[in-house]
């Protein structure tokens, strides 16, 4: 698989890379069948083991501008980890997250869903969706971007569970309260179908860019305490940060959080808790806010 090769070379070879300070890229890893990309940065004087952090660039990104437009670099020189940087395959920079090679474990796909859960440790996410969401022929789904593919917790978990019965790592989610690309919706969502997750940010006001918190990511990745030429750092966070909401607020009779609140053809509820208004997207949907 593309990621465990991508790991074990690094792992093996991570002394060779002579440009320290540097983002280099590498292209010897191994089988990768979708043509992805891959750039590392290793400090000057890495952490003894030094973790590995893979920083995966957003939509329309790609690797460099996410190696200069974040802060993982930095704190890689303050706390010795080496940083891998994939680049999409694509023309548009854009990751698969929709067709069953990505989807389905194992099936040489080029994106989170046949990586995430048996490699890594932690992991975080930034104005994301749920696994599947955006399972489908196209590479954009509507409806799962307006945060209308709502499933009960068990349906969300048995739908992952179907497709990787594995370990899973811990898991925590960012998103902005103010998003209109990917609706707000899709945190909750996440958040029923990562029913053992302990760390979840909602940003209040913030559209879909949610800012990088490359910091408190080290904390939650237990590596804050790390330094150069240290040891492995301490055991991580057991426990949720303090305020972090675990559910959304609950909504007046017939009100709605985040949902649907009119459209065309749309009998649902009409009505918003306190503090959110009914914002028409287009004539077919309407969304508190």
């Amino acid at each position: 698989m593309l990621f465990n090769s991508l790991l074990t070379v690094l792992s093996s070879a991570v002394g060779a890379f002579s440009a320290a300070g540097q983002l280099v890229q590498v292209t010897n890893f191994g089988d990768k069948p979708t043509g992805v990309g891959m750039f590392v940065y290793k400090p000057a004087q890495p952490a003894n083991p030094s973790p590995l952090i893979i920083a995966m660039h957003y939509c329309s990104g790609t690797a460099q501008a996410y190696f200069t437009g974040t802060q993982h670099a930095n704190l890689a020189d303050t706390h010795g980890f080496i940083v891998i940087y994939p680049n999409a395959p694509t023309a548009g920079g854009c990751w698969d997250v929709h067709t069953n090679a990505t989807l389905t474990h194992n099936a040489g796909g080029d994106s989170l869903g046949n990586c995430l859960t048996n490699v890594f440790a932690p992991g975080s996410a930034f104005s994301g969706v749920p696994y599947g969401c955006f399972e489908g022929p196209d590479t954009w789904n509507t409806q799962c971007a307006l945060g209308e593919l709502i499933m009960t917790p068990q349906q969300a978990m048995s739908f992952a569970v179907d497709r990787y019965a594995g370990v899973r790592p811990k898991f925590q989610c960012w998103h902005g309260t103010a998003d209109t690309t990917l609706y707000p919706q899709n945190f909750w969502e996440d958040i029923k179908q990562w029913t053992n997750v302990i760390g979840a940010i909602l940003a209040q006001c913030v559209g879909h860019t949610v800012p990088e918190q490359a910091n408190d990511v080290l904390t939650w990745f237990s590596l804050s305490d790390l330094t150069p030429g240290g040891g492995a750092p301490s055991s991580g966070p057991t426990t949720a940060p303090t305020g972090v909401p675990t559910s959304p607020p609950s909504p007046p009779a017939g009100g709605t959080v985040w949902g649907q609140c009119g459209g065309l053809d749309y009998t649902g509820p009409t009505v918003c808790v306190t503090g959110f208004s009914c914002v028409a997207a287009n004539a077919y949907h309407s969304q508190c806010l």
